[in-house]
């Protein structure tokens, strides 16, 4: 499973650990992510995503996951994240 959240498109990034006597050997940096099951007001049902604490707040502060990926940019969600949005804007345009 790779270490990349589904919403945001956060992945590892790399840096230095620098020891006390300015010793620099390679780590990585990787997102916080959680599995969380999401509900979708316009489909009815959750929605089981791999996301970072940080697109957590993020789908809270924009009033949940269905205005979340309406406003998101298509290049920065999984392919999962895709097709659940293609679903939010079928049932809304159906409605």
């Amino acid at each position: 499973m790779s270490r990349v959240c589904e919403l945001t498109g956060k992945g590892p990034v790399t840096g230095n650990n620098v020891s006390h006597a300015k010793n620099r050997t390679r780590r990585r940096f990787l997102p916080n992510l959680n599995d969380v099951t999401l509900q979708s007001e316009t489909l009815k049902r959750g929605i089981k995503l791999r996301i970072s604490a940080a697109a957590l707040r993020s789908v809270d502060h924009r009033g949940g996951l269905d205005a979340y990926l309406l406003k998101a940019k298509d290049v920065e969600l999984s392919s999962n994240a895709m097709k659940v949005k293609k679903e939010i804007v079928k049932a809304q345009a159906a409605s």
